[in-house]
């Protein structure tokens, strides 16, 4: 009889092609679905070219040039950098060889991998999903196992659809009751980040369960399980529920009649077992998260939005007094600061853990009938062209406009700064990315 699973553990078994060890701990696994950019994915390309190699399966693939981008308002297919062009070239040069599809800068449904390929119906409940950039994690809002790999785990995963892949340990999450108002999943995974660390969650796949969970739209649950990696989880799972089902149907490249038919019928089955074992188990209750911001350098220095910045005298640890004084003098900030009063220089609405049509909406109904303050420069950067087309038929792009921000083009922007999207030095910034470093 088998023992109870967890969710994790069901998706690993099932994409298992081979046991790399004795205890099954290390495996080779299948991959059913990647999203390439132009950033980590030249190496792996080369690598190919070298061992004259073809990509196994190009159709479960995508291309998406979203890193190096500008993002200005008005788009255009020049590169300002030299660097990021040699780069969105080569891309362009290695999808049209391999035979992989390609959004370029001026497709239609260009945009952040992460936003992109969920719009479009590509990711669905009990995939496997590796790909060149550590928040692959969201994916698992939709019950798919998504992480990040290096590039000679590319290059493998382009050839054989296979990766080598270590077994992690399942984390449990339980969140209860009903979020207060003005709190939101970023609340919720940064309270998170801040209770167990940003390694609580080192060698870890979490699966959040949990009434609130259940009550949040899939957007809110890719935010969760974006930001999962930032307290050091290697993969994030939501059972998918009738919520998923719902956001799915209409998607372009989702299953079609029979199809879907089956497949919903199928995802609805992917679960826990309910005696599964977990690792690990953290339990958070809505009703005592606040909103949330963080003061420092690491995603677990947050509070709530009418704390104070901390003192590292009172830390218990060495380490973390070293870390706290580092982080206030980085940031030129005293002990004791209250957060809602410490100046902002930049205002920065974007990346993939914040800039879907949702979030959007969200932001202008706060924007309404209001002006950013004198002296801050702020901006939108919707997750996709997707996102700002329908932004922009419901008129939220003229609320932005009319308060003061400026407007742009997706990609990932100030999130990453590999175009001119950079913070000043000494500057501060509001941002709804997923990292503050």
């Amino acid at each position: 009889m088998t023992p109870p699973r967890t969710l994790y553990d069901k998706l690993v078994d099932a994409h298992t092609v081979a046991r790399l060890d004795e205890d099954g701990s290390t495996v080779l696994l299948y991959v059913d679905r990647s999203v390439l950019n132009e950033y980590t994915s030249p190496q792996a390309f080369t690598g190919l070219r070298e061992a004259g190699r073809q990509v196994w399966a190009p159709e479960r693939l995508l291309g998406v040039v979203d890193h190096v981008n500008a993002t200005t308002p008005t788009r255009t297919a020049e590169m300002p950098d030299p660097g990021g062009a040699g780069q969105v070239a080569y891309f362009a040069r290695n999808c049209r060889d391999f035979g992989i599809e390609l959004f370029d800068i001026l497709h239609p449904m260009q945009g952040i991998e992460h936003v992109v390929a969920p719009e479009l119906g590509l990711i669905l409940p009990g995939m496997v999903v590796a790909a060149g950039d550590s928040h692959t994690t969201t994916y698992g809002a939709f019950g798919a196992l998504g992480f990040g790999i290096g590039t000679s785990d590319i290059e493998h995963m382009l050839a054989t659809a296979t990766v080598v892949y270590r077994r992690l340990a399942p984390m449990q999450v339980v969140v209860d009751g009903r979020l207060p108002l003005g709190v939101t999943a970023k609340d919720v995974v940064m309270a998170l980040i801040e209770t167990i660390g940003a390694d609580g969650a080192t060698g870890c796949a979490i699966e959040f369960t949990g009434q609130t969970i259940a009550d949040l739209s899939v957007e809110g649950r890719m935010t969760l399980c974006n930001m999962a990696v930032e307290c050091g989880a290697r993969g994030a799972l939501i059972a998918p529920d009738q919520t998923v089902l719902d956001y799915l149907k209409p998607l372009a490249r989702a299953p079609k009649g029979d199809a879907w038919t089956a497949a919903a019928d199928a995802w609805t089955k992917l679960k826990a077992d309910p005696e599964a074992v977990y690792a690990r188990r953290v339990v958070l209750q809505a009703e005592a998260i606040e909103p949330m911001v963080t003061w420092g350098t690491s995603p677990d220095q947050a509070a709530s939005v009418r704390a104070r910045t901390p003192n590292p005298e009172t830390e218990a640890s060495p380490a973390r007094r070293r870390d706290v004084a580092r982080a206030l003098d980085y940031m030129g900030l005293q002990p004791g600061a209250l957060l809602e009063e410490i100046r902002i220089d930049r205002a920065f609405i974007g990346s993939c853990t914040n800039a879907r049509i949702e979030d959007l909406r969200e932001a202008a109904a706060v924007l309404q009938g209001r002006q950013v303050a004198e002296g801050v420069r702020a901006m939108v950067v919707p997750g996709s062209s997707a996102v700002r087309r329908q932004a922009e038929a419901e008129g939220l792009d003229r609320i932005f406009l009319n308060a003061g921000f400026e407007w742009r083009q997706s990609g990932c922007s100030m999130c990453l700064a590999m175009n001119d999207d950079v913070l000043a030095p000494g500057e501060r910034c509001a941002s709804s990315t997923n990292r503050n470093f």
